[in-house]
């Protein structure tokens, strides 16, 4: 998807060229195991939206979750094609 692939771009480029006052860059200043926490808890809101059924809520939590995992992967340096190249492999 195209917005994934501009969001990561932004991510970087944050990373590359911090701004101030920015959420992306208090996430990569505090570290991976923030990233991480925030992973987990974006997952649990995705799950807790599906439960109760409610689209909207499970489509804005899942942005939640994929911005939080696009922080994650610039973060430990992981691409786009890294992840690609995961999922294709397991298309056997």
């Amino acid at each position: 998807m195209q917005i994934i692939d501009e969001l990561y771009r932004v991510v970087i480029d944050r990373k590359e060229h911090p701004a101030e006052g920015s959420y992306t860059n208090y996430l990569l200043d505090k570290g991976t195991e923030k990233i991480a926490k925030k992973v987990g808890e974006e997952a649990v809101e995705v799950a807790i939206a599906a439960a109760k059924n409610d689209r909207n809520e499970i489509i804005a939590e899942i942005a939640d979750l994929q911005y939080h995992l696009l922080v994650l992967m610039v973060d430990r340096d992981l691409t786009l094609e890294d992840l690609e190249k995961e999922l294709r492999s397991r298309r056997g």
